[in-house]
């Protein structure tokens, strides 16, 4: 095999790879397409007591507008407490929370650092005061706005099914400020959309992800707390509820808000923390998703999507063309004939590969938009404009996958504005 074949081979194996790993999401694709399934609305559905937990650093500005919306909600006040975190803060958040009408735990560890931590505190504090009478939990961001039938929502979903979880419907406050805010924007609709609604129809477990989840207290005992503490403890909460055979679902109905970043340099962090903490969670899960795989069934295609959600796939697509390069590099001490066919082969692949996942992610964002259309608060003219735009904030995540891979990364917070809710057109 000369170079040449060589490098077409590699080609081939790595398109079928990728084609094969990750082509069940197709289907995923048409179911999310379709309409949603009607529930059927119970009768009576049991009132469940709740805590909102809320792990805050710095967040005086914002944590008000998010309390105000928990007090609320369309449910009976005395069925949901508020309990604000505010982990090593600096500012007047503590008092901000209080004003508002919340329980503040003030916590100061500079040793361990991070909202799994927070959780884990909180968590054990009201296991030791006896105040953890509660049926589950929901988990908040500072920075969030909960829609007033949310609690309702979820409620209904958890009292109709056997979950050990539920994760929600995350739409932005802020879509529309700038090209980063729409790609995160498109890219937690298509999490909605396109991940979490056929996995509910399926029956298969659903994904945690950052905010607006409710955790049963069953399973926060069993835990003994949170024992999360990976830089994404949420994807490691995921990947622990597949491999023990403990369901997440999915309330599409209820509805939370998050402010997303809007400056490059802030993007840059929290997506660099997040993908560090999914080579973390490779590192210490990956093996036994492996294994996962393996049991049949449901449980087994849980652990198989848990794997694809966290494999590196941007580090293998990244190390595709870091090898492409390389061998046009070496190309370049073979014979001119040979050399030149090297260069047109290699060249023609890292263009079309690049046009490729340009258009791809181009077709995704179009489709999420589509199928959100009304959910996204923006004139339709800058609608169509983030379309073009999404590709190129996805194309950011290979620096940054590959910068995570060789830093150290710490949790940093995020700084949040008071960015209110409203039609952005």
């Amino acid at each position: 095999m000369d170079m040449l074949e060589f490098i077409q081979f590699f080609q081939l194996i790595l398109a079928v790879f990728l084609t094969v790993a990750y082509g069940y999401q197709i289907f995923y694709l048409l179911l999310g397409l379709g309409r949603g399934r009607k529930t059927p609305e119970a009768a009576a559905v049991p009132l469940h007591r709740y805590a909102a937990v809320i792990s805050a650093r710095n967040e005086a500005n914002v944590i008000a507008q998010l309390i105000h919306s928990l007090r609320a909600q369309r449910y009976p006040a005395q069925l949901l407490d508020i309990y604000v975190v505010a982990d090593n803060c600096t500012d007047a958040t503590a008092a901000a929370a209080r004003a508002a009408g919340a329980f503040v735990y003030e916590r100061f560890n500079k040793m361990q650092v991070g909202k799994g931590y927070a959780m884990d505190y909180l968590f054990r504090r009201l296991r030791a005061e006896g105040r953890d009478g509660y049926d589950g939990y929901f988990v908040f961001d500072a920075d969030n706005y909960v829609d007033p039938d949310f609690v309702v929502q979820m409620n209904r979903t958890f009292s109709q099914g056997s979950y050990d979880a539920l994760t929600c419907y995350r739409n932005s406050k802020n879509f529309g400020d700038n090209w980063i805010s729409a790609g995160y924007g498109l890219w937690f609709l298509r999490e909605a959309r396109f991940l979490n609604r056929p996995r509910m129809r399926l029956g298969t477990n659903c994904h945690v992800s950052g905010t607006g989840f409710l955790v049963s207290a069953a399973l926060i005992r069993e835990n003994g707390g949170w024992p999360y503490h990976l830089l994404t403890e949420d994807i490691e909460f995921s990947v622990s509820c597949a491999l023990r055979g403990k369901r997440i679902g999915y309330c599409e109905k209820a509805v939370v808000y998050d402010e997303q970043p809007v400056a490059f340099r802030q993007s840059w962090d929290q997506r660099l923390r997040w993908s560090k903490g999914f080579y973390q969670v490779d590192l210490k899960y990956g093996l036994g998703l492996v294994r996962g795989c393996f049991r049949g069934r449901r449980a087994g295609f849980s652990c198989y999507d848990m794997l694809m959600t966290v494999a590196p796939g941007a580090l293998f697509t990244l190390l595709g063309l870091v090898l492409q390069c390389f061998l046009l590099a070496v190309c370049l001490t073979q014979p001119a004939y040979l050399a030149t066919r090297v260069l047109e082969q290699t060249g023609e692949f890292l263009v079309s590969s690049l046009l490729c996942f340009y258009l791809n992610l181009f077709l995704l964002g179009l489709l999420t938009a589509a199928a959100e259309w009304r959910n996204i608060r923006v004139s339709p003219l800058r609608k169509i404009g983030y379309l073009f735009t999404f590709p190129i904030f996805m194309f950011t995540y290979i620096p940054i996958s590959l910068t995570a891979l060789v830093k150290r990364v710490e949790w940093k917070p995020i700084f949040h504005g008071a960015c209110s809710l409203q039609a952005q057109e």
